[in-house]
């Protein structure tokens, strides 16, 4: 997946947007929270509910109540608050993007994909372009590369370089083009050194073709570049664990832990190392 935090700004943006457009109730089955679900819901989440109960009109509120539904995981309520949105304004940019990114962390890879290519027919945005680009990278589908060339010509900068990059660092990792996969996530990196799932997929290279100790000198850089970031020191572990440091493995593991408390892969490389 592409940079966590590269969209930073867009929310905000949205609801400058959306807030333009009058929504009604009428779409929803309820204008409550949902009954089957209604223990769960965070105090902040019923009270966005609520507000919108009282604001049915207000896009700004619905998209807000989307949104927080989504960091919850309630995704098939959020992508609900979404269709009552887009069914009232479906030339929104903003909608279709945001749809985009709550449908592909839902899973439903397909409906991101549609929303992306609807919110890029909108206004083709370099943002909405590397989402799409990305899905498509992962399903190894040689458009990836076509939309980072189209993204690369914008020469917007070297925070989208690096993205671009990095997609197609992830297209040719995924068809085993490992040279040129190789290039990319350097690329990436060197646009942006503190970008974290490039080393990490440049290290998962080498770790897949069993070269882990240059596998452990990526992940190892990488916990230099962010020490709060809990996932190179779990590769650091794996690599470690697959040269029979049991040790060292043991201690990058409980590191990555410490870190990522309840990750469930961490836990069970521990207990698979007797701890």
């Amino acid at each position: 997946m592409i940079k966590a935090g590269l969209f930073t700004t867009i929310l905000s943006l949205l609801l400058l947007a959306a807030c333009d457009s009058g929504i009604n109730n009428s779409t929803e089955t309820s204008n409550g929270a949902p009954n089957k679900k209604e223990n769960a819901i965070p105090g902040e989440v019923k009270q966005l509910y609520e507000e919108v109960k009282l604001h049915p009109d207000s896009a700004g509120l619905r998209l807000r109540l989307a949104t927080s539904l989504d960091s919850i995981k309630f995704y098939e309520e959020a992508l609900q608050q979404m269709d009552s949105l887009i069914s009232k304004d479906s030339l929104n940019y903003g909608l279709w993007y945001t749809n985009g990114r709550i449908a592909e962390d839902a899973g439903d890879t397909l409906q991101a994909m549609q929303s992306y290519d609807r919110a890029i027919r909108v206004y083709p945005s370099a943002d909405a372009m590397l989402s799409l680009a990305n899905l498509y990278a992962e399903q190894k589908n040689e458009r990836s590369l076509i939309i980072c060339a189209n993204v690369k010509r914008l020469r917007l900068g070297r925070e989208y370089d690096a993205h671009a990059a990095f997609v197609s660092g992830i297209y040719n990792a995924r068809t085993k083009n490992n040279p040129a996969a190789l290039k990319f996530f350097d690329e990436c990196i060197a646009n942006d050194y503190t970008y974290m799932e490039a080393y990490i997929e440049k290290g998962l290279l080498y770790f897949d073709s069993k070269q882990y100790r240059e596998a452990l000198n990526v992940f190892s850089f990488a916990s230099t570049v962010n020490a709060l970031d809990s996932d190179p020191y779990y590769w650091m572990g794996r690599c470690y664990e697959m040269l029979n440091v049991k040790d060292t493995a043991i201690l990058r593991f409980k590191q990555s832990l410490n870190l990522s408390k309840n990750d469930k892969a961490t836990e069970d490389a521990l207990k698979r190392l007797g701890e």
